[in-house]
């Protein structure tokens, strides 16, 4: 995907806990003034915010652009193409019902700046690795576990053969025995999870397809596997980024199952009706 087409301010947005106090303040002050930075030279910001060209420089390289230049273009198409920003901070004073509407639209927020940074070639070797794959794994800890077992339970359907792990030593233990024509899918928000990282080392000596689902920044395990996919949430006083991205998360799980299904689309069919078969007697 064209780096310009990955708007600017749901990057600032998944970046910023990790930005540097100079980086901070180069970030409050391009959500606050767009347009100025629009027409400002990189020398311009960099002498009103009183720091060096190159440290405007670094910001919008760890952002994922060339450089300013890339990253004005970008902040451009945000303005001509505004992102709602909708505040989601709870008052004392909300209601439940309006505290419901702000954790809905918090997740809107998410899928939608989600959606806008996902790489379309990316997600298109996911999928083309995972439908190939003679066996797919997916493995995460703590919430990101929870993912994984919702990931297992839909491939099931497809009729690949496919499991999931949240336990650490498992995860070793099963990543051993896998080969190059294996996959495995790891499913984790920080991306710099020690327990994920050093199944990554096992699945590398093994030369196993990775696949990683994480928050959009850049990470020990997003940096190191073969196929990084991206989401992007904020947090807020009553959810930490971790428990918004969930929603996008599943969405990306939901993506590559519903490609899969449409390309195995026969055996799919199969597949879902032996399941269905098979639990029919659980019905009264």
């Amino acid at each position: 995907m064209d780096e310009n087409a990955q708007h600017c301010f749901p990057r600032i947005r998944s970046h910023y806990s990790k930005l540097s106090q100079k980086e901070k303040m180069i970030a409050d002050f391009i959500i606050a003034n767009p347009e100025k930075i629009i027409h400002t030279t990189i020398s311009g910001v960099a002498e009103y915010l009183g720091i060096a060209d190159a440290t405007v420089f670094r910001f919008c390289k760890r952002l994922g652009y060339k450089g300013y230049q890339a990253m004005k273009i970008s902040l451009a198409s945000d303005i001509v193409t505004p992102i709602k920003d909708i505040h989601e901070t709870i008052n004392e004073q909300d209601s439940e019902g309006v505290i419901a509407q702000k954790v809905f639209r918090s997740n809107m927020r998410s899928l939608e700046d989600s959606l806008r940074i996902l790489d379309e070639e990316a997600f298109q070797k996911a999928v083309h690795a995972m439908l190939h794959a003679r066996r797919t794994e997916f493995y995460g800890t703590g919430g990101s576990g929870f993912i994984a077992m919702d990931a297992h339970h839909k491939f099931l359907r497809t009729g690949m053969s496919t499991t999931a792990y949240n336990d650490s030593h498992m995860q070793l233990i099963s990543a051993s025995q896998l080969t190059e024509e294996d996959v495995i899918v790891f499913i984790s928000h920080s991306g710099a999870n020690k327990d994920l990282l050093e199944v990554l080392e096992v699945a590398k000596k093994n030369r196993i397809k990775t696949i990683a689902i994480t928050h959009f920044a850049k990470s020990p395990l997003s940096s190191r596997v073969d196929i990084p996919l991206f989401t992007v949430s904020q947090e807020t006083e009553y959810r930490g980024e971790a428990l918004a991205s969930r929603i996008s998360q599943l969405s990306i799980v939901d993506a590559l199952y519903v490609n899969i299904m449409k390309k195995r689309k026969e055996r799919s069919k199969a597949s879902l009706q032996k399941i269905r078969d098979a639990i029919s007697i659980k019905k009264i």
